[in-house]
């Protein structure tokens, strides 16, 4: 994480600051379009890092938009699953029925480029995640409800 916040003060980025351990970077730029600054944030993991990890840019505003109010409080949710939102590179275009299940994992919801999940932790590990990536493929992130609080707090 402090490599990855030096690649992103080099490029230009300021109030740099990474949350958690898993790649998550808050920082302040210009105002731009969010492709722009993911194009820019890219490249310089390139040039820096020797190697580029997916990014897919949110102001924290828009995330504060997300989750104020709990959007997963209309889904009776049990105790025990754990509320994810999973955010695509560019808009789904195509359509799907919702909600999608399967093993206790939920697609509840797609809105524009983000999607809310649910799932309940069991033996056969992120069956959730394989769910998402058959629906929606690879170019995405997901984070728990937990951490896009953090996020947008940063």
């Amino acid at each position: 994480m402090p490599e990855l916040k030096r690649c992103f003060e080099a490029a230009g980025f300021s109030d740099v600051k990474t949350i958690l351990s898993s790649g998550n970077v808050a920082f302040s730029a210009e105002p731009d379009i969010v492709t722009k600054l993911e194009s820019t944030a890219e490249a310089a993991m390139k040039d820096h890092l020797g190697r580029v990890f997916l990014t897919i840019v949110r102001p924290s505003a828009f995330l504060q938009s997300l989750i104020e109010p709990n959007p997963f409080s209309v889904y009776g949710l049990p105790a025990s699953a754990k509320a994810v939102i999973t955010f695509l590179r560019r808009p789904f275009e195509a359509r799907i029925g919702l909600p999608i299940e399967q093993e206790q994992a939920s697609i509840l919801r797609l809105d524009g480029t983000e999607v809310f999940s649910a799932y309940v932790p069991n033996e056969k590990g992120p069956v959730f995640m394989a769910l998402l990536e058959r629906t929606f493929g690879k170019e995405i992130t997901t984070r728990t409800l937990d951490t896009v609080r953090k996020c947008a707090r940063a």
